[in-house]
């Protein structure tokens, strides 16, 4: 795993950055207008263009050298992180700015998954797929933890200015990373002759493999619901623990949480993972479920700062056993294409949670459990009534249905038997060696 590794690293350091000028962007834009619609909107402009461009991402990264893909999308939307810098350094940056930047970033970013998930296929063992998985979620829980904390710093000690200097540092850092590595490049499989066509029918392609394979598209419509009902905890966590909390106990608690997230995503990049990943995946799922029930049910920072941990610590096994799922069963000449698809599909629910929540809970949740309201007698009984109560109900709402979703998908067969009926495409013995090479930027 040593080219992965460094790989890896690279990747760790820019997911901080980019994970510390959202965090300060965000913050920003709030301060600047003050509405949360127009913070929801920073965040579609850079989420929309990726869903539709990543199909034709993930051709192109089957068409290409994955690294090269890797490059392009870090130096792409480095570029675009600059754009923000140099507007500020003049005093030039308007919020209508952010849209057209946030959305050419994220149409580079469309390369860097698919590009990321096809080269770890080719870089490690079959038997280390759940290893590598684990690592990646340990980056990203990584970034939860620490990015917010420094970025806070950093704004403080120069402002955003510093914060977006620091992510065009860690973008070069990546790129360097892969700049000393060299990736092998996939064998050609049945599949991915029939493949060759157009640019528009290798994309096409992606829905045509997914679907040819009903194990697997009960897997990705799965986890479509499941980002559906996760979609609405980054809109939901807010006003819940505003309700009973300051925003300093409120970043505490998540950093917290996040902790469980990092603790398990070590024991990811540890262990081998079950012999039947399906069965994994989905009781991976349960806790996460309970855990989201928990927090809902009292406004106690104690209780809810463990709820989150519970619900942390069981994500990376979820994610994981799905990754090294996909890794085994799909091609690895043409994982750019499928994983394309699989993301697009999987996480175009995610725009929809993002849309519908503050309705929800302005109109709905929120007025129902408040003093008085239609449900403070019966819901408000068990788990309170005010601000945040409805919030706290509609959290713990979203972890049944994530536990129901799960019970329903394993009674499925195609999906219980997957690992039965579809034949693995990655071959048991150790992949080609990926050397460590010096070379220079040309």
């Amino acid at each position: 795993m040593r080219t992965f590794v460094v790989v890896w690293g690279g990747q760790l350091v820019s997911l901080v950055g980019t994970n510390l000028t959202g965090f300060a962007l965000a913050i920003y834009v709030y301060q600047q207008t003050g509405s949360a619609t127009q913070l929801a909107g920073i965040l579609l402009a850079s989420q929309l263009p990726q869903i539709v461009v990543t199909p034709f991402a993930g051709a192109l990264v089957d068409r290409w050298d994955r690294r090269w893909a890797m490059i392009l999308a870090d130096l792409g939307a480095g570029v675009g992180t600059l754009a923000i810098a140099l507007l500020l350094g003049f005093d030039r940056l308007e919020i209508w700015h952010l849209y057209p930047i946030l959305s050419i970033s994220g149409i580079f970013q469309s390369l860097q998954w698919p590009a990321y998930s096809a080269a770890t296929s080719l870089l490690v063992s079959k038997e280390n797929y759940t290893r590598a998985a684990g690592m990646v979620q340990l980056a990203e829980a990584l970034g939860q933890v620490f990015a917010p904390a420094l970025a806070g710093v950093l704004l403080v000690a120069g402002g955003l200015t510093t914060v977006i200097a620091v992510d065009v540092a860690t973008f070069l850092v990546a790129v360097a990373s892969l700049l000393v590595v060299r990736f092998p490049r996939p064998e050609v499989s049945e599949a991915g002759a029939e493949a060759t066509g157009s640019l528009f029918s290798e994309a096409r392609f992606g829905f045509t493999y997914i679907r040819q394979r009903p194990g697997l598209l009960v897997l990705l419509g799965y986890f479509a619901v499941l980002n559906l009902i996760f979609g609405f905890l980054g809109v939901v966590i807010f006003p819940l623990l505003l309700g009973f909390a300051s925003e300093q106990v409120l970043g505490t608690i998540v950093s917290l949480g996040a902790v469980g997230m990092v603790i398990g995503s070590l024991i990811m990049s540890a262990w081998k993972g079950p012999e039947r990943l399906v069965r994994g995946l989905l009781l991976a799922v349960i806790p996460l479920g309970f855990g989201l029930v928990l927090m809902g049910l009292r406004p106690s920072v104690p209780f809810v700062t463990a709820a989150a941990f519970i619900g942390f610590l069981s994500m990376p096994f979820a994610n994981g056993f799905s990754q090294a799922l996909w890794q085994r069963k799909v091609d690895p000449d043409v994982q750019g294409r499928v994983f394309a698809v699989r993301r697009t599909l999987g996480q175009i629910t995610g725009p929809v949670a993002l849309i519908a929540a503050g309705p929800l809970l302005d109109l709905v949740f929120e007025p129902a459990l408040a003093e008085g309201g239609a449900l403070a007698g019966t819901v408000g009984a068990v788990i309170g009534t005010g601000p945040g109560r409805g919030a706290g109900f509609f959290m713990s709402l979203m972890g049944l249905a994530a536990i129901v979703v799960s019970i329903v998908a394993f009674s499925y067969p195609r999906l219980r038997h997957l690992e039965d009926e579809l034949p693995d495409a990655i071959p048991d013995e150790a992949p080609e060696e990926a050397d460590l090479v010096a070379v220079s930027p040309t």
